[in-house]
């Protein structure tokens, strides 16, 4: 279940960090909202997972699975250029987050 609720968590980063880039110094009010709803559950969701997961494993996986998203959306949406070495690089944080889950 901390896996789950870490992954969750992660993906909602993702959402937060897209959304604070979107809110124009706080000055959007949808972006914002849903910046601040989808900070405090990710915050949470992290919590939890610290709860049975040691903290440098779910810090790690919750940050590379909110920068793989981040990135995976700009790139989806146009915002950023993809590039082969970026999605391998991508890929590669992926491989990690899955060698973090299976070594616990």
């Amino acid at each position: 279940m901390a896996w789950t609720i870490l992954i969750l968590s992660g993906v909602l980063e993702a959402v937060w960090a897209t959304a604070l880039g979107k809110s124009e110094n706080f000055s959007r009010l949808g972006p914002t909202v849903v910046f601040f709803v989808a900070v405090i559950i990710s915050m949470a969701g992290l919590a939890y997972a610290m709860r049975d997961l040691p903290t440098g494993t779910a810090y790690a996986v919750w940050v590379a699975i909110g920068a793989v998203g981040t990135v995976a959306y700009a790139m989806a949406t146009g915002t950023e250029p993809i590039s082969l070495v970026k999605v391998l690089l991508l890929v590669g944080i992926i491989g990690c987050v899955v060698g973090l889950k299976l070594a616990h």
